[in-house]
């Protein structure tokens, strides 16, 4: 271990390597907070100045294995849980001048091959924990690195001389792949200075600080978990306790020490900590309360947030989680704001320096009209492309206007989104139809756990509205019952036609309902 002031000359002289980027990038910023906190995991806190470190070493070691003074935006896939080793290897495939492609810890090995065969990486970098499933989707074709390795090696760097390529910010960065809930994945590119774009958006948007502090509880294969939480605490010099998986007790339990100041999930991670607080003891629900209090933000994403559960996490913490909306391809777009009112429903409006519009069929744009549109997003927070697909980039922009797919409305300068044009948006009878506009109101229902609508084929509505309906253990659904109640509160067009009970929804590792296994519970004829 080198002593503070060996670390200090090292950050100095990274400061000093990477001071012609503009903008500056993740790395060579952090080059500002060298004695703070940059992460909590495993036990063991790291300032920003062993994080160079260590990073700078993983990046001398991988240009050694390719024999090479700059990785040249080549590939590096890396399967390492959550946690220090995680950062620092895919820190030191930036330095190195790669293309870190973070893969889903989760994922079976099928998943995984596609992602591989795709990405075409250099390398692969694996925790040992992962290091069969690998072997298994890519049936040993590709060099394999063991990650402890790479970052516990005996490796000699001179801190005066780190040896590293000079970054233009203008290069290729990361590759994170979509969730794949309407067709297979695909490997969505960004630059440094465009992810620079997306954490800067944020940073002022919801006001971070050096002195926040906030843990990760969503996995680093996905925006939210890379960009919202980890990049951005890294960004501002604040501190990021990296848990190694979400636990409701334990999160809970991190919550109600009180230091925390910031917190982000996605719905399925709230509803699982109000189904564990309500079944607590007294003294564990106050003590959790109390602490979740104090936080000055909470966030939720990813997904739709079902009313009734930010009614009901107000009710628990006091607090009234921010919705947000953005995708893998233009990170954050919309936000309710930090202070003021926060719709319930409603995504709030555009982030800085992001221009969002809606637009008719025919490309149109909407302006202030209510009519819903498809929205259309612009700014230097949007993606290159799709990796080695530039048909699909292409016919995925209209004008310079990325094409999100998700429909939506405005009022009083708030959006509504309501839902996708392929997925979530039904057409029934001549009418269109939301579908989260329908799980919202049955969710409502006492005795309806969760539940997902979609619309399935039919040759005389052209599509019905169907319901998978997941329900509560304390009671049985009486189908008619069901259907009556409905109709209170929707339009007989609206109200499902079609239902199926569940033990759960299928969903992706985001927490997304996958609506198109969805449908095959009511395609399929064997389903009873």
């Amino acid at each position: 271990m080198q002593s503070p002031a060996q670390l200090a000359v090292f950050v100095m002289t990274h400061l000093q390597t990477n001071s012609n980027d503009k903008p500056e990038t993740l790395c060579a910023r952090a080059a500002q907070h060298s004695q703070r906190i940059a992460l909590i995991a495993e036990n063991k806190s790291t300032s920003y100045a062993e994080l160079i470190k260590l990073s700078s070493i993983v990046a001398q070691q991988l240009l050694s294995i390719l024999n090479t003074e700059d990785l040249g935006e080549s590939r590096v896939a890396y399967l390492v849980p959550p946690g220090l080793d995680h950062v620092v290897i895919q820190w030191g495939i930036w330095k190195a001048g790669g293309v870190a492609v973070p893969l889903a810890v989760s994922h079976p090995p099928a998943e995984l091959s596609h992602t591989l065969e795709d990405s075409d990486p250099s390398f692969v970098i694996v925790n040992s924990l992962y290091e069969e499933k690998i072997q298994e989707a890519t049936d040993g074709d590709l060099l394999v690195i063991d990650s402890s390795e790479l970052v516990d090696g005996n490796f000699n760097l001179d801190p005066n001389n780190p040896e590293l390529p000079s970054i233009n910010p203008e290069r290729r960065a990361m590759m994170i792949y979509t969730s794949g809930t309407t067709g297979k994945p695909k490997g969505a590119v960004v630059t440094h200075a465009i992810l620079v774009a997306q954490i800067t958006s944020l940073a002022e948007a919801w006001g971070w600080e050096k002195n926040d502090q906030i843990i990760l509880v969503l996995p680093l294969h996905h925006i939210h978990g890379i960009v919202n939480v980890l990049c951005c605490a890294l960004w501002t010099g604040a501190s990021c306790q990296i848990l190694p998986n979400f636990d409701p007790v334990d999160t809970w339990n991190r919550l109600s020490k009180g230091d925390l100041t910031l917190f982000m999930a996605v719905p399925t991670i709230y509803m699982l900590l109000i189904k564990t607080w309500e079944s607590a003891k007294p003294r564990n629900r106050s003590r959790w309360s109390q602490g979740a209090s104090t936080l000055r933000l909470m966030v939720s994403g990813s997904a739709a947030l079902p009313k009734t559960a930010l009614e009901r996490w107000k009710t628990i913490t006091g607090q009234v989680l921010l919705e947000r909306y953005g995708m893998t391809e233009i990170g954050m777009a919309l936000s309710n704001p930090l202070h003021g009112e926060r719709r319930p429903g409603y995504v709030g409006t555009p982030l800085p320096r992001v221009r969002v519009r809606r637009v008719d069929e025919n490309g149109e744009e909407l302006g202030h009209s209510t009519q819903e549109g498809e929205l259309e997003v612009a700014g230097p927070n949007v993606f290159l492309e799709y990796w080695r697909n530039p048909k699909m980039t292409e016919d995925s922009f209209r004008n310079g206007w990325f094409r999100t797919g998700d429909m939506a409305t405005v009022d009083k300068g708030d959006y509504r989104l309501l839902g996708r044009t392929s997925v979530d948006i039904i057409k029934t009878g001549g009418f269109k139809v939301s579908a989260l506009e329908i799980e919202e109101v049955l969710r409502q229902h006492q005795l309806v756990s969760d539940c997902a609508v979609v619309g399935i084929p039919d040759e005389d509505w052209g599509e019905l509205v169907a319901v998978a309906i997941v329900k509560e253990s304390s009671g049985e659904i009486e189908l008619n019952n069901m259907i009556t109640w409905a109709k209170k509160y929707l339009a007989s067009y609206k109200t499902p036609r079609e239902f199926r009970f569940v033990t759960k929804l299928p969903r992706n590792a985001m927490g997304k309902i996958q609506k198109e296994q969805v449908k095959l519970l009511f395609l399929d004829s064997s389903e009873t």
